[in-house]
């Protein structure tokens, strides 16, 4: 039986344990190719790459020898656009993004996202595409961020269990895709395992405010807050991750405008 065809990017760069993750995880039935950035490219969103040369760097030694990967020295959206543009022989059967470190819900994280971006960017190619990300305790955070996704290993059961879901999922997408223009955005919860249940969700309205902190020079640096909750929907990504499901929103970027 010939095996579906998967390209897979992410925003947290070719090294990230969360994204070799997922291709072990698709192998058994996919044909993966990996096209990602060289450096991390988290909170890029769907930043294209205008006034730079980009470099693109065949990887031989990172994954499995029938993996073809790239290293791209731009963004999630750059990686997807060159790979589909100039990469590939074959056009693929989905795109997948991700495992992003970390969750991506809430509309304001959705349109930040580099991961989110990149499969947009499979999305406006025609292709069904599929965002993975995964929510991390706060505490264990900064470890695992600089550690390129490395953890201990009870979360590392966790991590595992969410690239097996995330790879049943992309195979059910392609029994049913939907319809052209929609990503599916998958959060996977901190308590995730084999048996999580499923919740369709919308995204949560959030006012984040100021994502900047003056310092003693004057400059100005980044800094995340949870931010003011805008809605109190039952239904919402961040609310079924509190509840230790899985999340899946469908985002229809064919409705970005419409006529009254």
């Amino acid at each position: 039986m010939k095996k579906m065809r998967a390209l897979v990017t992410n925003d947290d760069g070719i090294e990230s344990v969360f994204l070799h993750r997922l291709v072990d995880a698709l192998l058994p039935d996919f044909s993966v190719c990996v096209a990602a950035p060289s450096e991390e490219q988290s909170w890029i969103g769907r930043a294209i790459s205008r006034r730079k040369a980009i470099e693109v760097q065949r990887i031989e030694t990172l994954f499995p020898k029938k993996v073809q990967s790239w290293s791209i020295s731009g963004t999630p959206s750059d990686c997807v656009n060159i790979a589909l543009g100039h990469l590939l022989e074959t056009p693929p059967d989905i795109v997948l993004s991700g495992i992003n470190l970390g969750y991506n819900t809430t509309e304001i994280l959705i349109l930040s996202s580099g991961t989110i971006a990149g499969a947009i960017e499979g999305s406006l190619w025609g292709h069904p595409a599929i965002a993975f990300s995964q929510a991390i305790p706060n505490q264990l955070y900064p470890q695992i961020h600089s550690q390129n996704g490395h953890t201990d290993p009870e979360f590392s059961k966790i991590v595992q269990a969410s690239a097996d879901k995330a790879a049943e999922i992309a195979r059910s997408t392609l029994e049913n895709p939907p319809p052209q223009g929609t990503v599916l955005n998958v959060n996977f919860p901190e308590s995730m395992h084999t048996r999580s249940p499923i919740e369709q969700t919308l995204p949560e309205k959030v006012h984040l405010g100021s994502l900047y902190e003056c310092n003693k020079d004057g400059h100005y640096q980044f800094q995340y807050r949870e931010g003011k909750r805008l809605s109190q929907h039952p239904n919402s990504d961040r609310s079924a991750l509190k509840r230790g499901n899985i999340s899946i929103s469908k985002l229809d970027f064919s409705q970005i405008g419409r006529l009254n």
